[in-house]
């Protein structure tokens, strides 16, 4: 009779012993399984994360090169004023216009998807009504309404234009939606089409196709704007870098071309952009994409900084999935075998008279060891079944836990040093006759960092390649377990073995 022949008779015959093996073998497939699939769901997580996370460089004024440089001149001027010191003036922060040529060097680079050009200065609203509230004193709510006194007007004007090359990837960042009409893109460069907020839109009667009219904070000018659509701001929107008096409200942003905010602040300011920021196709190269755009600038002047804080936190909290699902397998595997190895051990204690006959009778010690090994094979390939039809409610379970512990630690490590900030557009114009003085930065509620969470969700899915590689793992797991449980055989006298 050959070995194959009598182990399926042996299993058949001991149905007791064989659940048991069968339900011990599952359980430790189950749990190998378990991991290999949080393993693989991290990684896919992690190549997801590269293409739809995103990460973006943005190209601004080098602020510490100018706090430098307005330092320098203020210890000057305090070595070489007089005695008089009604004639001392306060040193003026001189932030760099971004050159669009510039731009365009980077844009080249590979790994550079897009870029998005923001310019940004205030207005004072003439044919309509700025939002006022509640803190706005009775002379700023006069200010740019209808027929109001133009004299009346600051260098800080109530309306706030947020200058873009695409609102959609401004909006992209800050949350805001456009509920009507359409959003600004790059043909709506050297025009006047405008996109406002619906909370303006809704106070002063303004629809999509309306014309409305600002005015310059400094001088008489005024310029015709025609809204083209319509936005929702987030409710989440930061108000605190918008300037004016009205403008603490974020309805009070209108998103232009960069090209108008540009005009309104004054001719030297053409082909300029306070800040530019490139989306990077892949968020891994950004570093590189960093180091050359670095080349092709003036670092004294322009720094270029890198925002992939959204694909970095979702890259360290599946490595540390991984690292742990990694763990579950070697620990799982590594204790799997010794219960196995017990199992078979005691399994062949308890068929010594068995042996003991088969090798009276001339049987090769080989195929007996064979036997054992058929017979275990055939319990391993009914666990990985069994493990296959609950692995992926089991992995969704731990990786769903594993996750959100990882996502609750690192927002906590946020929150205990303060988050990520926002951080200036860039350039701050002052001095300039339609430029209103007002600072660059994230107008319009708009974040170039964002502070909220990135979610991800494992997608545990059990594959013919899982199932392969988890019954590579047992036969592994297996043939160490008959190895080790096996020594005996190969001491056995069958004489002594009958004998006793």
């Amino acid at each position: 009779m050959n070995f194959f022949k009598r182990a399926w008779l042996n299993l058949i015959a001991k149905k007791g012993r064989s659940i048991l093996l069968i339900l011990v073998t599952s359980a430790i497939m189950l749990f190998v399984l378990a991991g290999l699939l949080i393993k693989n769901a991290a990684n896919t997580a992690t190549e997801h994360a590269k293409k739809n996370v995103g990460a973006t460089l943005t190209l601004s004024a080098n602020r510490e090169a100018a706090f430098k440089k307005m330092r320098a001149s203020q210890s000057s001027d305090s070595t070489d004023s007089t005695s008089d010191s009604t004639k001392k003036t306060m040193p003026k922060l001189t932030m760099a216009s971004v050159k669009l040529s510039d731009v365009k060097q980077i844009a080249q680079l590979a790994n550079v998807a897009s870029y998005n050009v923001t310019s940004s200065t205030s207005v004072n609203a003439k044919s309509f009504d700025a939002i006022s509230t509640s803190s706005t004193s009775t002379k700023s709510v006069m200010q740019g309404g209808p027929g109001g006194d133009d004299k009346a007007s600051t260098s800080q004007g109530d309306i706030t234009i947020s200058g873009v090359s695409d609102t959609a990837a401004s909006f992209s960042d800050s949350g805001a939606k456009i509920t009507k009409g359409r959003g600004l893109t790059a043909s709506d460069a050297n025009t006047n089409n405008v996109v406002i907020e619906s909370e303006l839109a809704k106070q002063d009667n303004l629809a999509v196709g309306d014309s409305i009219t600002v005015k310059a904070t400094s001088g008489s000018k005024t310029y015709k704007l025609k809204i083209v659509g319509i936005y929702k701001a987030s409710s989440s929107a930061t108000t605190g870098m918008q300037m004016g008096p009205n403008a603490s409200d974020p309805a009070n942003s209108i998103y232009t071309s960069y090209t108008l905010a540009n005009t309104i602040k004054g001719t030297k300011y053409k082909n300029t952009a306070d800040s530019v920021t490139f989306t990077i196709s892949d968020p891994a190269k950004v570093s590189a994409v960093k180091k050359a755009g670095q080349k092709l600038i003036n670092t004294s002047k322009y720094s270029l900084s890198a925002n992939d804080a959204s694909y970095q936190s979702i890259k360290a909290s599946m490595n540390n999935v991984k690292s742990f699902a990694d763990k579950i397998v070697w620990l799982v595997a590594i204790a799997g075998t010794v219960i196995l190895a017990l199992i078979v051990i005691l399994m062949i204690r308890e068929r010594r008279y068995e042996i003991g006959v088969l090798l009276s009778l001339g049987e090769a010690r080989w195929k007996i060891i064979a036997q054992f090994f058929v017979e275990m094979v055939v319990v391993l390939l009914i666990s990985v079944g069994i493990a296959g039809a609950g692995g992926q409610f089991v992995g969704n379970k731990l990786g769903a836990q594993l996750v959100s512990q990882q996502t609750t630690t690192q927002t906590s490590s946020t929150q205990s040093q303060g988050g990520p900030g926002g951080q200036m557009g860039g350039q701050a114009p002052s001095g300039d006759s339609n430029g209103g003085g007002a600072p660059s930065g994230n107008f319009g509620g708009r974040n170039q960092t964002p502070t909220k969470a990135e979610k991800t969700k494992l997608n545990v899915q059990v594959t013919a390649q899982d199932l392969g590689e988890l019954a590579g793992l047992g036969l592994v797991i297996v043939l160490i377990s008959i190895t080790a449980g096996s020594v005996g055989i190969l001491r056995l006298q069958p004489r002594k073995v009958l004998i006793d």
